[in-house]
């Protein structure tokens, strides 16, 4: 590249996650030119959201690549726990849910090699590394394209379509300063590792204390590790000595009592700010939003990757049939995309604010009083069809989306 170079693509997806890799994914496979620009130089990146659920495996299914999906190092989980003050009591089973009875627990940079190693063998699409959108191209108050920097220079990017993937501290939805309906959260989440042995227990299980909430997940030789912490709360936890924070580790998993001490600094535990809000409009003319870039998500459920992607699908079909139909991409088709998939995330987000205000609240306010399991729950967990209840929701979510295959070009 020059000191400032030019090139124009019909659509420019920003941001490199699962829904832009997705969707530059999609794209290709309709025959769409479409560029995806990634900031930094590699998919490398931990405490990533790693579980790929039901609506998604039905993506990769459909497009006939899961076969060399299912080559990749994963776990398939089947069932996940909530224990009680020491009880434990299954709450979600995925047994008997179709058509996929499991989530997939991948790194997600595994994923994310995976679809771009699929979507470069497509001769439309484009990947650009190192390359991170700073502004927007505005002319007649349409959006024509993207300003951005690379290790070469300056970059300009001109596009028929932008489509903002760039997650939740998204750059463009900051330049184009759309409003934002912010829903709130009581917590954060502290992210960490601890080895895990072939003596614990498998699958998924949430820890409820006094006052202390954590969320376990099997990795194989390792628990991947969420510690719930009041909004807010984090600066001042730090200040304390990091022995005082594996204490609280062990007083919800007596267990961990050995491994706890390799958590041997702040510098291994990593801060996740939880928000919840929605763009009330996902689109300009010119410009798309989606996945946490349009409503981030609360880590409730793991499902903003395949929320996400969801919108990813959504925008594939829409803008691969216009584009096939020639019609210009205009408010109607950007609005077509919000209309698919908006009633869907604001059911998804209602679930979770109950969630955040009716148990994370009450668990992270209960100091000294250990929780325990209501007697209506424990009788309803006995039965399969309603454990499969929260198992169908995190795996499919709410009007799911079916990509257009009939849309695809022959390779």
């Amino acid at each position: 590249m020059t000191e400032k170079t030019s090139l124009q693509t019909t659509v420019c997806v920003v941001g490199g996650g699962p829904a832009g890799l997705v969707l530059g994914y999609l794209l290709a496979r309709m025959g769409v030119e479409v560029t995806v620009l990634e900031k930094h130089a590699d998919f490398l990146r931990d405490f990533r959201g790693d579980t790929v659920h039901g609506s998604t495996l039905e993506l990769l299914r459909d497009c006939g690549i899961k076969q060399r999906f299912d080559a990749l190092p994963q776990q398939h989980l089947q069932e996940m726990c909530i224990n009680f003050g020491g009880e434990s009591l299954k709450l979600g089973d995925f047994q008997g849910v179709k058509p996929f009875d499991y989530i997939c627990l991948i790194a997600q940079w595994d994923f994310l090699n995976f679809m771009a190693s699929e979507a470069k063998a497509l001769p439309s699409f484009r990947l650009i590394m190192q390359c991170e959108a700073t502004d927007i191209i505005s002319e007649s108050e349409q959006v024509k394209g993207v300003l951005a920097t690379t290790p070469e220079g300056a970059l300009e990017i001109r596009a028929d379509l932008v489509v903002a993937c760039d997650g939740r501290s998204s750059t463009i939805r900051k330049v184009l300063k759309l409003p934002v309906t912010n829903l709130g959260a009581p917590m954060d989440v502290l992210w960490f590792r601890l080895p895990r042995k072939e003596t614990d227990p498998s699958g998924l299980e949430g820890r409820l204390g006094a006052g202390h909430m954590m969320v376990m997940i099997n990795r194989g030789d390792y628990w991947q590790i969420a510690y719930l912490v009041p909004k807010g709360s984090d600066a001042q936890l730090r200040t304390q000595p990091i022995t005082d924070f594996q204490q609280q580790v062990v007083a919800l998993v007596p267990y961990l009592q050995e491994r706890s001490a390799l958590i041997r600094s702040w510098d291994e535990v990593k801060t996740l700010v939880v928000t919840v809000d929605r763009l009330q409009r996902w689109h300009v003319p010119g410009a798309l939003l989606i996945g946490d870039a349009a409503h981030a998500m609360s880590p409730i459920g793991g499902v903003g990757i395949n929320m996400a992607i969801q919108d990813a699908v959504a925008a594939a079909n829409v803008i691969g049939r216009a584009l096939q139909a020639r019609h210009i991409l205009d408010e109607t088709t950007l609005t077509e995309v919000q209309n698919k998939r908006e009633a869907g995330v604001k059911r998804m987000q209602s679930l979770q604010v109950i969630a955040q205000n009716r148990v994370i609240s009450a668990v992270l306010r209960a100091k000294g009083k250990e929780p325990s399991v209501p007697l209506v729950l424990r009788w309803l967990a006995r039965f399969r069809w309603f454990r499969n209840i929260p198992a169908r929701i995190i795996g499919y979510g709410f009007g799911r989306e079916h990509v257009d295959t009939t849309l695809f070009k022959a390779k």
